[in-house]
């Protein structure tokens, strides 16, 4: 995958982020926050080529003698966390219900060989290998965050307060938020999947739910009284960008229960919503799919399927929308 057109923004002193230039799965936002003594990343890409671009890019912007030696990562989803394994000697925090999502989700090898061993000819090996064929982990080793945390932990890099707020489930079952208040700055991690009319993104994911607890924690995001706001994809929003985003969750959260009152079932419901013309801006919106069935899971009181049922699911929603079903 091509980096050249991928910027590192500084978006407060000493606060950079890293925005990939498109949509997708897998393109995860990303921070660098440095001092004269210490430097700090909030989540990393998804692969070692695009980590190692984002490592090149912040040891441009830092003080001589400093290295990245600490990691934040907003949850345990590959595609804010596999990329730490280019700074080895860094201390990774992440919550104690991020490990869940670590289990769930396959690792970095296996991921990579299903992807490129998966039947084309196929829903599922054709959506793979659209979205997922373009990373690289035939060497990634999984790696083991080093500091785990509920409630809150305060840290900070040089004279800059770094502030750590882990959440109820929303987007996984172990997601953070990081307020950095010097800078009036939040990095949401995917509570919050941002979109504007001059970049518009994608439909957000979410595994663990309720919705009602994704709106929760991007009122918790509000409530530090932040005014920049740094999505897990998709551009910077300010305070009512999230707000627009709470109302886009609240509408599909009122579609799904309304449908799941009808007894219609989850893929079905998904169908309906999208072809309603929810958020006709945003792409993938196969991924309704999944939001809908987290939330009809907590409506039934049901176990999380499999990634891979999940993803299958997923991906003959996305045929049938490609084959104009």
């Amino acid at each position: 995958m091509t980096t050249r057109d991928w910027t590192v923004s500084e978006i407060s002193k000493d606060l950079h982020a890293w925005l990939p230039p498109r949509r997708g799965w897998g393109l995860a936002n990303c921070g660098l926050l440095i001092s004269p003594r210490t430097a700090l990343w909030i989540d990393t890409p998804y692969d070692p080529v695009l980590a190692g671009e984002f490592l090149d890019r912040s040891r441009a912007l830092l003080p001589e003698g400093v290295a990245i030696d600490r990691v934040v990562v907003t949850h345990g989803n590959g595609d804010h966390y596999w990329g730490a394994g280019v700074v080895p000697e860094a201390e990774i925090i992440v919550t104690r219900g991020a490990r869940d999502q670590m289990c769930f989700e396959p690792p970095p090898q296996q991921l990579h060989a299903l992807v490129v061993g998966s039947d084309p000819e196929t829903p599922l090996g054709a959506y793979l290998r659209r979205h997922f064929g373009v990373f690289d982990w035939a060497t990634t080793e999984p790696v083991q965050p080093h500091t785990f945390f509920t409630g809150e932990l305060e840290l900070s890099v040089g004279d800059y307060p770094v502030r750590l707020f882990s959440l109820d489930p929303a987007h996984t079952s172990g997601d953070l938020i990081v307020h950095l208040p010097a800078q009036r700055v939040v990095f949401t991690g995917d509570v919050v999947f941002a979109s504007t009319p001059e970049r518009p993104g994608d439909h957000p994911v979410h595994w663990a739910g309720p919705l009602s607890g994704v709106v929760a924690a991007c009122e918790r995001v509000l409530a530090t009284e932040a005014e920049v706001f740094v999505p897990g994809h998709g551009p910077v929003l300010d305070r009512a960008g999230v707000r627009a985003h709470i109302a886009y969750l609240e509408q599909v959260r009122e579609r799904a229960h309304a449908l799941h009152a009808a007894g219609v079932p989850a893929p079905e419901a998904a169908r309906r919503v999208i072809a309603e013309g929810i958020a006709p801006e945003l792409e993938l919106p196969e991924r309704l799919v999944v939001t809908i069935g987290t939330e009809y899971r907590h409506l039934d009181g049901t176990q999380r399927p499999g990634i891979l049922e999940v993803m299958t699911e997923v991906a003959l929603l996305a045929h049938e929308l490609r084959s104009g079903g």
